[in-house]
């Protein structure tokens, strides 16, 4: 299963929204959340929590999650927020992963995150 998560912000903070495309055999799933006025990152977090929450109810075998979050990934990858805002959605992060069998997660340029970034915009022009 591959996933493609991103957070979005208009200003920061601002309205902000998550967009989130699913593919694995047999899937092709977008989502578009709206979640009112947030920072970017915790955005970016939420985006990350909301696609880990969903893949497992497929009971994938294997994950790759792919976000253009630096500040996410890197907090995933150390087990570790030092803001405290992020540490309850990367408690939530890192208890997913651990439920999972196999998990990546690697950062990508927006460039390659262009269909998750615009579900996010999207959800972000639902609320204004």
């Amino acid at each position: 299963m591959e996933i493609y998560a991103d957070g979005s912000s208009a200003g920061n903070p601002g309205l902000s929204g998550i967009g989130i495309v699913i593919i694995a055999d047999g899937i092709y799933e977008q989502i578009s959340l709206p979640l009112g006025i947030l920072s970017n990152h915790e955005a970016e977090f939420i985006a990350i929590k909301t696609a880990l929450t969903k893949a497992v109810t497929y009971k994938p075998i294997l994950v790759r999650l792919y976000s253009d979050s630096r500040v996410a990934v890197e907090a995933i990858e150390k087990r570790y927020a030092k803001n405290p805002l992020f540490k309850p959605h990367l408690d939530v992060i890192l208890d997913l992963i651990d439920s999972l069998e196999l998990c990546f997660i690697q950062w990508i340029p927006s460039t390659s995150n262009k269909k998750a970034d615009q579900l996010a915009r999207q959800a972000i022009q639902k609320q204004k």
